[in-house]
């Protein structure tokens, strides 16, 4: 393996893109270093916490991380990095709304009973309405979301979980994002086919697939991503933590690129695959224009935290999740660790719930103290009906900055502003990931990317288009094919 700096590539972030691209390189015989600003944990969103007590031990994703993708060579690949180790798990979630769960997806009579014969008839005049006279041209989330289901399936089942999650009203976010995450999904397919079929209209068109299982690693996500890390070093490449990039130079006599961290280490290199946030990149790059800097400032970000409670399991719940729509908590998601994998919890008398909250970095949940919000989530959880206040034994939290890139009206003239000067002066940079892209990747559409830029590295060239990963507009909570479904490979026209 060459190891000098004339042929190192560095890869800025620990997380499955940057972890994806370093294994691939490693694997092809290229000399990497992964510089991860996180001091403890590989993984980055989708790490997997470890908390330790007299109890036993509780482990927690920061959000949920199922393993299901359209693509069979990243499925090949987690196989590849987990040797064959991964659990088939249920899928299994509901919906909190009004008082009452509904199931998700949803079925017709729970749903009309839950809803009541006239609530699913206004629904489905609401529907037709939006059939008959929808609004020509969507700009914002309310507008696409209303012409596809009504406006008042949107305000029931969107409309407070959407606005809970990005902390602003459904008009001032893109209609992108309703166009990439609700296209196909499960929740508008079952509610719309439960309120046509109630009206007794048929449904046109095939139905998708849902899926009902998917894979998991036997600790987490983060079991997945600290084996690729010890891989990648077995191979002869670095993982270092604790390093976070402040700086970055491009030499254009020597065509090297130096990476300088806050302690003010600098490394030198060839290329360079990014995942850190777009904007600190834009800010980190010596030589960005104010034109540059300015687009960059005008990308924002959805900061969020989980806080674990561990309590007595009273087996209230076996979902995966459930989606808290009702806008009298400030929860949005609560997880259930031992329902992903009963190894997340080592005692058999205990359980872990994750209570997520969605916020900005410093705002009033953002500060609040850890034993003000394991109090408030415990709280919470007990005015939902899943616990009881004396079940309640130990809290945990967790601040998660950036883990949402904001579909705002003018995010994307300004990523591509920032992409046309990164493809113009900034060679041998490649941008891959959620945050490295600020383009809502599911996990397996960050690892296509990163796959991507790797196959552009040893090709010597950028045949492949990382920008186009995702680009189809399908979330993945559906399955469209009837074969394996191998996604189409995105070159450059």
């Amino acid at each position: 393996m060459e190891t000098n700096a004339a042929n190192r590539i560095i890869c800025i972030g620990a997380g499955p893109a940057g972890l994806t691209a370093a294994y691939e390189l490693a694997k092809n015989g290229r000399s990497v270093l992964v510089l991860e600003s996180d001091p403890h944990y590989v993984g980055g969103i989708a790490r997997t916490i470890r908390e330790r007590s007299a109890e036993g031990e509780f482990c927690f994703d920061i959000g949920g991380h199922r393993f299901f993708s359209k693509s069979q060579e990243v499925v090949e690949l987690w196989n590849e990095i987990i040797d064959n180790k991964m659990l088939t798990r249920p899928r299994k979630s509901r919906i909190f709304y009004g008082g009452k769960f509904y199931p998700y997806p949803l079925d017709l009579v729970r749903t009309l009973r839950n809803l009541g014969i006239i609530e699913s008839a206004l629904c489905g005049i609401s529907y037709l309405k939006a059939r008959v006279m929808p609004e020509p041209n969507p700009k914002n989330f309310e507008q696409w979301v209303s012409n596809a289901f009504g406006a008042r399936l949107f305000s029931i089942f969107f409309k407070t979980y959407t606005e809970k999650v990005w902390g602003m009203s459904c008009k001032e976010i893109s209609a992108d994002w309703a166009a990439q995450r609700i296209k196909g999904l499960s929740l508008s397919t079952a509610v719309k086919n439960a309120v046509t079929r109630a009206l007794g209209i048929q449904s046109k068109g095939k139905i998708k697939t849902l899926i009902e299982e998917f894979l998991y690693p036997r600790l987490g996500p983060g079991m997945m991503w600290e084996m690729a890390a010890r891989k990648i070093e077995a191979k002869g490449s670095k993982v270092t933590l604790g390093k976070k990039v402040c700086a970055l130079a491009y030499d254009k006599e020597t065509q090297m690129w130096n990476v300088t961290t806050t302690d003010g280490v600098t490394e030198s290199c060839a290329e360079i695959i990014s995942t850190m946030p777009l904007r600190e990149l834009i800010h980190a790059i010596k030589g960005a224009p104010v034109n540059i800097i300015a687009a960059a400032d005008k990308l924002h970000y959805r900061d969020f935290l989980i806080v674990a409670l561990v309590l007595t399991d009273r087996k209230t719940f076996d979902d995966n999740w459930i989606y808290i729509h009702s806008p009298e908590v400030k929860v949005g998601r609560i997880q259930n660790f031992k329902a992903w994998s009963p190894d997340m919890v080592s005692n058999p008398a205990l359980v872990c719930y994750g209570m997520e909250y969605f916020c900005f970095e410093g705002d009033g949940l953002w500060t609040m103290p850890d034993d003000a919000l394991v109090k408030l989530a415990g709280e919470e959880l007990v005015r939902i009906g899943l616990a009881d206040a004396a079940d309640l034994h130990n809290g945990y939290v967790v601040r998660q900055p950036k883990a949402y890139p904001v579909y705002d009206h003018e995010y994307e003239a300004h990523v591509d502003t920032i992409r046309a000067w990164l493809d113009a002066q900034c060679p041998h940079l490649q941008v891959v990931g959620r945050n490295g892209m600020h383009k809502y990747n599911n996990q397996d559409h960050s690892m296509m990317t990163a796959m991507l830029a790797v196959k552009n590295i040893l090709a010597g060239n950028r045949e492949f288009d990382v920008w186009r990963v995702n680009q189809d507009a399908e979330y993945h909570e559906v399955d469209t094919s009837s074969t394996s479904g191998q996604r189409h490979v995105p070159k450059r026209a």
